[in-house]
């Protein structure tokens, strides 16, 4: 699915931009890789234009405009916005997604929502950590640099004023959240929800500081594998995730919400504080709780709350496969049902039992003197009378039981 991604960034050169873009970097400490030499070393395959400024001197229209109009001065400022669309690694495939495709999106969804910035749009194919999904990078300085035609989604009077500065809210993201799924739609592109919260939420922070994490790990646990011991952990965990995995151990042994708030604090020593109908969770290394929401919906107090209700139900009903006679103790209207239940038990009963037991020996008992007296000795000759019971159906025989 294609998902669209905000940052922004108070750094005032402006050449580091350029610089990730257009060469390849290290995420995990965000630093260029460097060739033998030393060189930096270009990505090997990139597209690149500039939207009211050329994609090379990108940083030197931003500082010329920031002085004509004396903005983005101070170190407090925001310099620049950056807006990153990562489609589906499936689009390559099952859409035919090409990187110049994808660039030529970009373009128009840079134009359309950014108009009067000075934009760089760059698409790179090579995804993050080498996960091969083909994304879009539109980096805009924050000082919109032409007067533009006011636009349905602007907010403000001034924002389509050359001189104003980009105005970004929680509505303004929603909008070109919306866009975005219009284009995939128009496109044919794997696109899912993006105005849903997210039922497991992890930022593009959480995840960087795990990749980092893992790393660090990886290169502790070669250093002790070395020494002949076995590493406590292979896996790193951050904050967020060692509460979201202790919520879910703890939620599996909970019947009430105060036990499940005992329990986390016994086992994991996480306390929950309810605020308004909202749980937050204090990490034990923390002095700061996290809220429900940057944990994901699942983690919220009406999930939770949901969760163990329907959990305490199930308790309460009977496991048929584990115990096969609690079956009868099911309620039905079918006659075939109740007439099942009250046979079984009725046999249940050890008078009914034995009364059962002698019926069936005396019917067994009937069936060999009916087959002494006819002199029946195989299984030919009980065919050839069922033969002529069918074939001449005007003679009447009885027979009271008998069985083969």
């Amino acid at each position: 699915m294609a998902i669209l991604k905000h940052t922004s960034s108070k750094n005032v050169n402006y050449t580091d931009v350029i610089q990730y873009l257009i060469f390849k970097y290290d995420e995990s400490i965000n630093k260029p890789l460097l060739d033998d030499f030393g060189n930096l070393q270009m990505r090997d395959q990139l597209y690149i234009d500039g939207i009211n400024c050329d994609p090379m001197t990108f940083d030197l229209e931003c500082k010329q405009l920031n002085a004509q109009y004396h903005k983005n001065q101070t170190n407090k400022e925001v310099k620049t916005h950056q807006y990153i669309i990562s489609f589906d690694p499936k689009d390559v495939t099952e859409g035919n997604l090409t990187g110049e495709k994808a660039h030529e999106l970009g373009l128009e969804f840079a134009r359309k929502n950014f108009p009067g910035h000075q934009i760089l749009v760059a698409t790179h194919t090579d995804g993050n950590n080498k996960s091969g999904n083909i994304h879009v990078h539109i980096v805009l300085n924050s000082l919109r640099k032409l007067d533009v035609p006011e636009q349905v989604f602007m907010e403000r009077e001034c924002d389509h004023k050359a001189g104003y500065k980009h105005h970004q809210t929680r509505e303004f993201l929603n909008y070109l959240k919306l866009d975005l799924m219009e284009l995939c739609d128009r496109e044919h592109l794997n696109q899912i929800d993006l105005l849903s919260p997210s039922t497991n939420k992890i930022s593009q922070a959480e995840y960087v500081i795990q990749q980092k994490g893992q790393k660090k790990l990886n290169e502790l646990n070669k250093k002790i594998l070395a020494d002949g011991l076995t590493p406590t952990s292979t896996i790193f965990e951050t904050q967020k995730q060692f509460l979201r995995n202790s919520i879910h151990a703890t939620l599996k042994e909970s019947s009430s919400i105060e036990e499940f708030k005992s329990v986390l604090f016994g086992k994991y020593k996480i306390k929950v504080r309810d605020k308004r109908g909202r749980f937050s969770y204090l990490h034990p290394e923390r002095q700061k709780a996290i809220s429900e929401r940057s944990l994901g919906t699942i983690y919220s107090k009406k999930e939770l709350l949901s969760k163990i209700e329907k959990q305490a139900i199930s308790s309460l009903e009977p496991d048929y496969r584990k115990n096969p006679f609690a079956i009868f103790t099911y309620k039905s209207e079918l006659r075939l049902v109740i007439k099942l239940q009250n046979c079984i038990k009725a046999q249940q009963n050890d008078t009914y039992a034995r009364k059962v037991k002698l019926t069936n020996l005396q019917q067994m008992a009937n069936t060999l003197i009916f087959l002494q007296d006819n002199h029946y000795d195989s299984l030919e000759q009980l065919k050839q009378i069922l033969y002529l019971i069918f074939d001449y159906p005007h003679k009447h025989y009885t027979f009271k039981y008998f069985e083969v």
